[in-house]
């Protein structure tokens, strides 16, 4: 920062569903701008929205933040906590004349919206109770006094400088008639109350800007700086829905997706660093700025992430991908040597966890093994001889590693001309029983001379 000062983020969801990938980006550039700078990242829990909140929702998102990575420097703030703060401002600008009591009733508001429709204007609140109103027995709500002339100016740090007329502006409510508070009120107040000096959400907000800019210059608080990013599309350009992957980011955990990489492919819808597609976290954040999100909408692209998550597989640690796969395979915790040892073939192979586990899968099939019908048919009186043949000259080969084995085989194909072409589609079916394993030269390395040979004969013999 320039001036020497460390910022402070927050993400501020509300908790009313799942966390889906729009507030996933959101708290990861609140996150890496913070990381950046030294600074520090907040955890707001909007659920001043009592009806509509849920523990459901509040679990999703922690859970959600929490497989991310996205850790927060403290504990998280639950904004109905601070009610009665909210309260206390709203009371604060009555008494020194910025707001006042409105005692219009809903329909009273709806009609005079109607009006203005009618007459070709916004619709709005037509300010009655702006110079008093004679108290009548009855509720009332709290709205702001907003400037009438002038304008609000808000410089943006990826949508620059952004001018409103203030007669735009209709005096926002900021208690409702039972005493609550409202959204705008309650966000402005937790904010400078937690030292909030980056506000970075998507630009769906920006409209809000401006209304809480003039909260803020009526407490006499420090204005934030802001930074309204655009939002995300699907890959037809259209606004993001679940086909186009609008879903919570459990549902990309479960598909099995890595954390790294999807915080590096969140990164990328909006944010740039050069060329550079596929990069670490610690990279991330070398290298985050706000001058680098763009101002137009990114596309998400499932093809694009696969394939993020395909290079962040093949970067990632043994050890720990031997973990992840055991736990959707529990049955190949019996076989984690041989696991180990495959490693490296399989994670070169996949797109997302589960491909790991798939081709993985022939190490712990039981004897006889399953064959798929459509491997079955290349079972036949015209392979079996030659699955014979090699059976006997395997049985003697002392080297049982992968480059001998390729060698005897090869050099059979080639004393009988045949093409791997022929006899590959029955070693498959002998050795693994389906399409889904890695080379045949690999596998039986891979399973071991007993065993390799004990799945040849079973099927020789069938």
């Amino acid at each position: 920062m320039s001036n020497g000062q460390k910022p402070v983020t927050r993400f501020a969801p509300s908790p009313t569903g799942f966390l889906h990938i729009g507030g996933a980006r959101t708290a990861l550039f609140n996150w890496a701008f913070a990381r950046h700078h030294g600074g520090t990242f907040l955890l707001r829990i909007e659920d001043t929205d009592r009806a509509r909140s849920t523990q459901e929702a509040i679990d999703a998102i922690l859970q959600g933040m929490d497989w991310l990575g996205l850790e927060a420097d403290d504990t998280p703030v639950y904004q109905h906590a601070n009610a009665a703060r909210h309260v206390a401002i709203a009371e604060q600008l009555l008494a020194e004349g910025k707001a006042y009591k409105c005692y219009c009733t809903a329909a009273e508001v709806d009609a005079m919206r109607e009006k203005a429709r009618a007459e070709g204007r916004s619709p709005r609140y037509d300010g009655t109770c702006r110079e008093g109103r004679e108290p009548v027995d009855a509720p009332y709500a709290v709205r702001f006094k907003a400037p009438q002339s002038g304008e609000t100016v808000i410089d943006d740090a990826v949508q620059g400088q952004i001018t409103t007329a203030n007669e735009q502006f209709d005096d926002l409510v900021l208690l409702r008639s039972d005493g609550t508070p409202t959204y705008m009120l309650s966000v402005v107040v937790d904010d400078h109350d937690m030292g909030v000096t980056h506000i970075i959400r998507g630009d769906d907000h920006m409209t809000n800007a401006a209304r809480q800019a003039q909260i803020y210059d009526a407490l006499e608080w420090q204005l934030p700086n802001f930074a309204h990013i655009p939002l995300i599309h699907g890959a037809n350009g259209a606004k993001l829905s679940k086909r186009h992957g609008a879903l919570g980011v459990e549902a990309y955990r479960d598909m099995g997706y890595l954390p790294e990489a999807m915080r590096n492919y969140l990164a990328r819808l909006g944010w740039s660093h050069g060329d550079d597609e596929v990069f670490s976290t610690t990279q991330l954040i070398d290298w985050f700025t706000l001058d680098a999100i763009g101002k137009s909408p990114a596309r998400f692209d499932t093809e694009k992430l696969d394939n993020v998550n395909a290079q962040h597989l093949n970067m990632a640690d043994n050890a720990a991908l031997i973990g992840e796969t055991i736990a959707l395979a529990p049955l190949l915790a019996d076989f984690e040597a041989q696991l180990a040892a495959a490693m490296p073939i399989l994670k070169e192979r996949a797109t997302r966890l589960p491909d790991i586990a798939a081709d993985a899968a022939f190490l712990a099939a039981k004897r006889p093994i399953s064959v798929d019908e459509k491997l079955q048919k290349h079972l036949n009186d015209d392979t079996r001889p030659h699955l014979q043949a090699l059976s006997e000259r395997l049985n003697g080969l002392t080297d049982w590693s992968t480059d001998a084995l390729e060698s005897l085989i090869k050099a059979y194909m080639d004393e009988n001309d045949l093409k791997m072409g022929k006899l590959a589609p029955a070693f498959r079916a002998s050795l693994v029983g389906n399409s889904r394993s890695p080379g045949i030269f690999d596998v039986l390395a891979l399973l071991g001379k007993n065993e390799a040979l004990a799945r040849l004969n079973d099927q020789i013999s069938a």
